[in-house]
């Protein structure tokens, strides 16, 4: 065997055993660490708004900002991983998640909370976050499927101990000494960040994949000077071409654009995040108003993460059968009108006996949205073009997650009424799931009456609902370089 040959055969050594389980391991504390941490703000929320003497809307731009950068940030990411390596980009999360926590026990109002807490600290859980989930690409090729699903549970066991500990120490120490200790928690993502060591595959090298292109290049570049085209131009026009060409790669506005079905996908999500993250930032709030003991308000929040552990991996199995193959997103439609159905139980009683039968149902429907979000994105998109595609998804539904919380907090600081809140999030919930599945279904009836006009192909697409044929990874391929994928 050759030198080379011999290298290759090391490099391909770690996947889908020894290391690559503790890889997964750290993956699993990292979505519990990052994702499953704004589920706490709920805890702090009547304290920063005593203390900063601010109003409903100011104080849930705080979470609003940090959940939005944390969803938003993944174009970024992937340029950094892209650049750096994914162990870099989660230790460096880990360093800015833990500087912006221990920062916010310092601030002296709230507009330098959105700046530590809400910036820093989301974009250093965005980095962390998605760099870890990116790294299991390269570290699992047979198992890639399974140790996804497992590193989906850091993200509910974090639902269900944040809360809980948050509580403790609020009780024992007030919030700004646990901001302090919260830094230090988050600050363990770089031990994460540390066990992923990189995997050089067995391929060409980004660098090497440059190459091609440089050459039409110098080419373009000799035939435009020698008809007259100023240097200068010619650099315009390249900077233009690169910033179009990255545009493209990341933000997949020709996919919106032809594609129906990503275009109906991405509108009604987008929609529905206006509402669905109220609930886990005025459950605590609503319930402490309404006479229930502070422990027994953050408990609520942690009963969803705690059904969601068992809830989510069997409702990714169940839509993953052959029965549901092109009508995940009717099953994703009915996990949302679900979810904001839900809603009006919290209006009928605000009980913690009645609150917690609306954190079990919550809990199922949010499993169901949750598994299902990026199965059906997958359906309706080329898998070619799905890390682009996701991006322009992330940062649509990172836009409404920012702006959802504190106009409804607004509303509430008007009418002083919090059942605002959940009348708001069933408008918006139920809206997009009668949207989406009206949408598609009236999509599917069009390509069938399209298809029956014409003579039948040789091949069909995968799905009814798609446009566009959809291509699946052979398990033997490598992961793309950068994959950025979020998770609700």
């Amino acid at each position: 065997m050759s030198q080379g040959g011999a290298a290759a055969h090391e490099a391909a050594k770690p996947q889908d055993q020894g290391w690559a389980w503790m890889v997964l391991l750290a993956a699993v504390l990292l979505q519990g660490l990052t994702l499953g941490f704004p589920s706490c703000i709920g805890v702090f929320f009547t304290d920063l708004q005593h203390d900063f003497q601010a109003s409903n809307s100011e104080t849930s731009w705080f979470p609003s900002i940090m959940v939005a950068v944390l969803h938003g940030g993944g174009p970024l990411c992937s340029i950094l991983v892209k650049r750096f390596g994914c162990r870099f980009a989660v230790m460096l999360g880990g360093l800015l998640s833990g500087v912006g926590m221990v920062s916010s026990s310092f601030c002296q109002s709230i507009s330098q909370l959105y700046l530590t807490a809400g910036l820093i600290t989301g974009l250093g859980s965005c980095f962390s976050f998605q760099a870890g989930v990116t790294v299991l690409g390269y570290y699992f090729i047979r198992w890639r499927t399974l140790a996804n699903a497992m590193a989906s549970t850091g993200v509910s066991l974090g639902f269900t101990l944040w809360p809980l500990l948050s509580q403790y120490l609020l009780d024992e120490m007030g919030w700004r000494n646990t901001f302090l200790i919260f830094g230090g928690i988050l600050l363990n993502c770089c031990v994460c960040g540390a066990i992923m060591r990189p995997v050089h595959l067995a391929s060409e090298s980004p660098l090497e994949s440059l190459k091609p292109a440089e050459e039409p290049g110098r080419r373009a570049e000799g035939a435009q000077l020698s008809n007259g085209t100023s240097h200068l131009e010619l650099q315009q026009q390249t900077r233009r071409t690169a910033c179009f060409q990255m545009l493209q790669k990341y933000l997949a506005f020709d996919i919106f654009c032809q594609n129906k079905g990503y275009q109906i996908y991405t509108i009604g999500v987008t929609w529905m995040m206006m509402g669905f993250a109220l609930p886990h930032v005025y459950l605590v709030p609503y319930a402490i108003q309404n006479g229930v003991e502070e422990r027994r308000a953050a408990l609520l929040i942690s009963v969803i993460g705690l059904i969601n552990i068992f809830i989510r991996p069997f409702t990714g199995l169940l839509s993953g059968h052959r029965v549901f193959t092109g009508r995940r997103i009717y099953l994703f439609s009915l996990a949302v009108l679900l979810c904001g159905l839900s809603n009006f139980i919290c209006v009928i009683s605000a009980k913690f006996s009645v609150l917690i039968i609306y954190c079990v149902i919550l809990s199922i429907a949010m499993s169901g949205i949750g598994a299902l979000t990026f199965q059906v994105l997958m359906d309706v998109v080329e898998m070619d073009r799905f890390s682009s595609a996701l991006g322009l998804f992330t940062i649509l539904e990172s836009i409404t997650l920012l702006i959802g919380p504190p106009l409804t907090g607004l509303l509430v600081d008007i009418t002083s009424d919090f059942h605002y809140v959940f009348y708001n999030s069933s408008f918006f919930l139920i809206s997009a799931a009668l949207f989406m599945g009206l949408s598609f279904c009236a999509l599917e009836k069009k390509n069938k009456s399209k298809e029956s006009s014409k003579v039948p192909l040789d091949t069909h697409s995968r799905y009814q609902y798609n446009e566009m044929p959809t291509e699946t990874l052979s398990e033997t391929q490598s992961p793309p370089v950068v994959v950025y994928i979020t998770s609700i």
